[in-house]
């Protein structure tokens, strides 16, 4: 019995390791609502905020293609994101949706800012929410990404729904609905 034990963590292959590549924190507007928006992700990470510009038109949100439509910030320490995350988590009761889970990430979102703890209303700011996507990735992905003999990533090295939510529940104590 040991001894299959001893052979089980023996075979275990580290490629098969999932890990977060990134988080994004994203948040849409145009015009006033996009300048606030711009506000809150500084707030809420102190990092350069990039902002996105529309490539479609739809004429409902007065967007059309070239405007500027809203603002992201993309965070890869793997501290800082584990620290959000807790944050994040516990502004949302640690209960996600099965539906928030898709191949490589995990998206949810924040209706309001002032739930997450140590973060204070700002007048300026007003009442805006925003969303958090979370990329995972498998180790190899790099050999699809670089320029000089680029590799092929097969599709058996995608990282699951299920395997996602596996990770979640492990390492950040979340529930998971149906």
């Amino acid at each position: 019995m040991k001894q299959n034990t001893e052979l089980k963590e023996a075979r275990h292959n580290i490629m098969r390791d999932i890990s977060i590549e990134k988080m994004v924190i994203h948040c849409g507007g145009i015009d006033e609502k996009l300048e606030r928006s711009v506000k809150l992700l500084q707030k809420i990470t102190k990092e350069k905020v990039f902002i996105k510009k529309s490539t479609k038109r739809i004429p409902d949100f007065g967007i059309s293609p070239g405007k500027k439509s809203g603002c992201k910030v993309t965070i890869r320490d793997k501290e800082k994101i584990t620290q959000y995350l807790k944050r994040f988590f516990s502004a949302i009761d640690s209960k996600l949706s099965g539906r928030q889970f898709t191949e490589n990430q995990l998206c949810f979102g924040i209706k309001e800012y002032i739930e997450v703890p140590g973060l204070d209303y700002d007048r300026e700011i007003g009442i805006l929410g925003f969303e958090v996507m979370l990329v995972f990735k498998r180790a190899g992905k790099r050999t699809t990404l670089r320029k000089i003999k680029a590799g092929k990533f097969p599709r058996r090295q995608q990282v699951t729904p299920q395997e996602i939510r596996e990770y979640i529940v492990k390492h950040f104590k979340v529930r998971v609905g149906k």
